[in-house]
């Protein structure tokens, strides 16, 4: 532990003077969080040391997330990394709230917020991440840090229960998509639980989605690199055998389908870039049908566009590239496309058929 805290006390390389306290991405503190905690783990080796280093000359973000967060880390001894992300953040809030207040009063009140949090359990601070809960807004995302070094980025609408333990790795999808780029640990698989399926992965990346509304009962995962099995969980309605996907490889499920009808699983392999569009705040379509893409476009935004015309417009056919805030843009281009009119009306619009 001395060699550890040794190490901590590193100066990262020169930057240029900062005024105030930066603003700390939340996905850079969680990286901090995670810095600090491997620096301190028996895992420990120059390469790392090294490693953080570099990532703390990345920007004066980066340097200042790091010293939050090891201020928090030796505040209090045996704490999880989970712990020092929760109490780091909120000691960052706390320092914004007094960036007028001199410098030295303002970091002693947070180191002592940061204790109290510390050695009270970080009670209502961040307290979707104590329960393990990872949840975005419509048209928000967020990129997240789990403890073991995942990486998982949440599209809009999107909620995930974590549960990293000593001996296991699990995720449960509970709404909307999500993309994970797995860290590797040979002695513990990453499990994603969706929609009466378990993703069985060690260290790949891979998109998964969730589909039928506010109870899903269908999900879909896409491998972008390595390797993952899909299979069923033991309480899915739905048994069938395990599926070993390749990369560019997409499986579908739907509890609702059975092995006798033939539906259960579906492999295909769609452009990846599809999969992830969304990460550049788009969505492509290829051939989709009229009310797939709508559908598709509400997700992102709180005005949505009501479909009139019934299977007639539905099934039109939709290709291109959409920005997934550009819902008016959307609009005017499909009604434009087919020679449907187009009604804005309070909370968005109305298409459908020209009178």
């Amino acid at each position: 532990m001395e060699e550890a805290a040794q190490a901590m006390t590193i100066a990262p390389p020169p930057q240029g003077p900062v005024e105030g306290p930066v603003d700390i991405p939340r996905e850079i503190m969680a990286e901090a969080a995670v810095w600090v905690a491997r620096l301190h783990g028996p895992s420990r080796s120059r390469r790392m040391e090294l490693d953080c280093l570099a990532w703390q000359a990345t920007s004066p973000a980066h340097s200042q997330a790091f010293e939050v967060c090891t201020d928090s880390w030796e505040m209090v001894g045996g704490i999880t990394v989970r712990d020092v992300y929760a109490a780091a953040s909120a000691k960052q809030k706390l320092q914004h709230r007094r960036m007028r207040r001199s410098r030295l009063t303002g970091w002693w009140a947070a180191g002592l917020t940061t204790a109290c949090l510390l050695g009270g359990g970080v009670l209502g601070v961040l307290h979707w991440l104590d329960r393990g809960v990872y949840d975005t807004e419509v048209g928000e995302q967020r990129s997240i840090v789990l403890e073991d070094g995942t990486r998982v980025s949440l599209n809009t609408s999107t909620r995930v229960r974590v549960d990293i333990q000593p001996g296991s790795r699990r995720v449960e999808v509970e709404a909307g998509e999500a993309l994970f780029e797995v860290a590797r640990d040979p002695t513990r698989t990453f499990v994603v639980h969706a929609a009466g399926s378990d993703v069985v992965a060690l260290g790949t990346s891979f998109v998964v989605r969730l589909a039928g509304g506010t109870r899903p009962d269908s999900v879909a995962v896409t491998l972008l690199s390595g390797r993952v099995s899909v299979q069923p969980a033991k309480d899915s309605p739905v048994q069938f055998e395990a599926v070993a996907m390749a990369p560019g490889d997409r499986v579908r499920i739907s509890q609702t389908s059975t092995p006798k009808s033939g539906s259960a699983p579906k492999v295909d392999r769609p452009p990846v870039d599809q999969a992830t569009a969304w990460k550049r705040s788009e969505i492509v379509f290829e051939g989709a049908t009229l009310d797939e893409a709508v559908r598709e476009m509400n997700r992102y935004n709180r005005s949505s566009i009501v479909l009139l015309g019934g299977p007639a417009v539905e099934g039109r056919r939709v290709s291109g590239t959409f920005k997934t805030t550009d819902m008016r843009g959307f609009a005017y281009s499909v009604a434009e496309l087919h020679g449907l009119m187009l009604k804005q009306r309070k909370g968005g619009w109305e298409l459908g058929p020209a009178r």
